[in-house]
């Protein structure tokens, strides 16, 4: 079975819901589960809950069929990303546009202008796909 793997914040911003519009469409093309991931940092200590999650979501989108929603703690919110599509073997990881500037910044820092998709492909053995407003880029 496909999984798609969407990281959002809570509660929704735009470029989030920007972000799970595409990833819906996409597993809805692929005929995929659809994980959607939230990262409570344990810094901010909001005690974000799967259920306040899953609300929020169907109040943007509606029901979605075959969609998993889940909330982790976590120090850094791309490690924990990272983690968890790992964990589930994900085929296709949905992020924002902002998510992979944040992901590039913090891989200047290992290595020269790294392209932020082919790195997370191979290291999660995935496809990602990056959201911004205007639309979507396959890595």
């Amino acid at each position: 079975m496909t999984l798609v793997v969407v990281p959002v914040r809570y509660p929704l911003s735009k470029h989030s819901k920007a972000t799970l519009r595409e990833a819906a469409r996409i597993a809805d093309e692929r005929d995929a589960d659809l994980t959607v991931l939230h990262v409570d940092l344990f810094q901010e200590n909001r005690r974000v809950s799967r259920v306040a999650l899953k609300r929020e979501v169907e109040s943007e989108l509606g029901r979605i069929d075959r969609a998993r929603y889940v909330v982790r703690q976590g120090f850094l919110v791309e490690e924990t990303i990272m983690d968890e599509v790992a964990a589930e073997n994900a085929d296709v990881v949905v992020i924002g546009s902002k998510q992979a500037g944040r992901w590039r910044r913090m891989l200047n820092k290992l290595f020269e202008s790294p392209d932020v998709g082919q790195y997370l492909e191979d290291q999660l053995d995935c496809t990602v796909i990056t959201v911004s407003a205007e639309g979507a880029t396959q890595s």
